[in-house]
């Protein structure tokens, strides 16, 4: 009996204890609480240990460094060696924070992408690697704007986070930065960012809407990896047409397709100028609003992966005349689905509105349009001329 008896003490106790470790929801602070750091290192003399785990909604104004980091780290959720805490922080605003060097390490341990034990410690104006490491529990997060740089598995596991937004300075993203992170369902990379690391979105199952700017030269295999629920890809062109076709481009493997904006226009119909010598790689790939294009080169040039994961069995060929056999016989030219001869003299740039001054407009088999019709348009002006334009 009296073993039975120790034993039910035991028990009881261990329950009162868990009761005490953990702050009970309805003891939680839910009101934004703001501190001022006038030196960097000191949010830990700011935030009690008794209040540490209590704090939903934390708003830093200050230089922070590695000390400030950890502690923040321990209130998400993590601890410094990456173990799940009691912290309940969910919203953190760091819009008035800097982040320097100094203080120590924030993290030191495992981490997935890594065989080894690895130490990290903050450095002026980075996000840097596994900052949010399994920072389960944060769910909204504001970032410096002055922010550089958001290293290798900075929001690693995040899987609350459904509120993030992207500094438009930041020009680097490091492997594995967002991977996991399953609540994130729209994000927006800005234009400045050069390269996307390996994996860096892998199983952002929830991602349904990604903007990628014309500035990414470089993306890392898997980058996109396992992200199901991705149904929309903005790819943002800020450069003449002419400049963006003769230049190399990522491969952007999603599982989706891809539109295209040049000059916030969304492209449907392309005019490949004959100045253009090399089609450079992957210029279209997966363009999935793509119905026409037209070359004025007389005897092909390679396609090469221009036209990778693009339905062409869908789309119009326009080819000059007496070039359509050549075009036929040729890798990707030949798989469109549609080879047009047209004459190529006397073609306008690109357009998709109407010209004020315009008095008539014929397609190309003469028929009288009522507006600009997709595909080449035959123009005539008050002044007398006529153009052949191609309206997008």
């Amino acid at each position: 009996m009296n073993t039975l008896f120790r034993k039910f003490l035991i028990v009881v106790c261990v329950l009162l204890c868990g009761g005490v470790a953990h702050a009970a929801d309805d003891d939680l602070i839910t009101q934004q609480i703001t501190i001022k750091l006038d030196k960097a290192g000191t949010l830990p003399d700011k935030i009690g240990s008794s209040k540490k785990y209590k704090i939903t909604n934390l708003k830093i104004i200050g230089e922070i460094n590695g000390s400030d980091w950890r502690l923040i780290r321990d209130m998400a959720g993590s601890s410094v060696n990456g173990y799940e805490t009691n912290g309940k922080l969910s919203v953190l605003d760091l819009s008035e924070a800097k982040i320097v060097e100094g203080g120590g390490y924030y993290y030191t341990g495992r981490v997935a992408w890594s065989d080894f034990s690895v130490t990290y410690y903050t450095s002026n104006d980075c996000l840097g690697e596994a900052a949010f490491y399994n920072c389960s529990s944060l769910i909204s997060l504001t970032i410096p704007s002055c922010v550089t740089s958001i290293d290798g598995g900075a929001f690693y596991g995040c899987s609350g986070l459904t509120g993030f937004t992207i500094p438009s300075g930041v020009t680097r993203i490091g492997g594995w930065a967002f991977s996991g992170c399953s609540g994130l369902t729209s994000l927006a990379i800005p234009f400045g960012v050069t390269s996307i690391g390996f994996n860096a979105f892998e199983f952002c199952s929830g991602l349904t809407s990604l903007t990628i700017p014309y500035s990414v030269a470089q993306i890392g295999v898997g980058a996109f990896w396992h992200c199901s629920g991705l149904k929309n890809v903005h790819y943002q062109i800020e450069d003449d047409i002419d400049t963006y076709l003769s230049k190399n481009h990522p491969d952007i493997d999603v599982e989706c397709g891809i539109e295209y904006y040049l000059n916030k226009k969304k492209v449907t119909s392309v005019v490949i100028p004959s100045t253009i010598t090399e089609l450079g790689k992957y210029v279209f790939q997966r363009c999935k609003d793509l119905t026409s294009v037209y070359v004025s080169w007389e005897t092909p040039i390679s396609a090469g992966t221009a036209f990778d994961g693009v339905d062409v069995s869908k789309c119009t060929l326009y080819v000059p005349q007496g070039a359509y056999q050549d075009y036929w016989l040729t890798d990707v030219w030949g798989d469109f689905g549609n080879i047009v001869e047209y004459d190529v003299t006397g073609i306008d740039n690109v357009t998709d509105t109407n010209d004020t001054q315009e008095i008539s407009r014929y397609s190309v088999n003469g028929q009288r349009l009522s507006a600009p019709t997709k595909g080449l348009n035959i123009v005539k002006y008050s002044d007398g001329s006529v153009k052949k334009v191609v309206v997008q």
